[in-house]
């Protein structure tokens, strides 16, 4: 979803339209028109111009709201340390739920140890997986 860089407008256009948007972050032109944390969010860029029906914004603008409202910075974990996924919720803001869901739908990997009962990834293990993660920045 986080580009790294911003949409580029068509030639001779001042700014990109929602579709375009939407296409550029892998996103429905619907949820990013409508929805309060995309289009409807108070700090949105104002439209710049309008293309038919279709308001444009600056795409600098757009990007720069994207890199502050919906990109997480990767945590600092300690690659060669174990952790449990309560202290992965801590340092990464995800729920421990969260990390259990993703396990049972195989969207995180299996421990790499387990101890008293107790699951346990190492550092560099969950930095690869948050990587892979939507609002981490794929």
């Amino acid at each position: 979803m986080v580009a790294t860089s911003a949409p580029t407008p068509p030639e001779g256009r001042p700014g990109v339209t929602y579709a375009e948007i939407a296409a550029h972050y892998d996103l429905a032109p619907r949820y990013v028109a409508e929805n309060t944390r995309w289009g409807r969010h108070p700090g949105w860029p104002a439209a710049v111009a309008k293309r038919g029906r279709s308001a444009e914004f600056d795409a600098a603008s757009v990007h720069a709201f994207v890199q502050q409202h919906h990109t997480r910075q990767a945590p600092g974990l300690d690659p060669a340390r174990l952790y449990t996924a309560t202290e992965i919720a801590t340092h990464t803001g995800l729920s421990p739920a969260t990390i259990y869901a993703d396990i049972s739908r195989n969207r995180w990997p299996a421990p790499d140890q387990e101890l008293n009962g107790a699951r346990l990834w190492y550092g560099s293990t969950v930095t690869d997986v948050l990587a892979r993660r939507r609002s981490y920045g794929r």
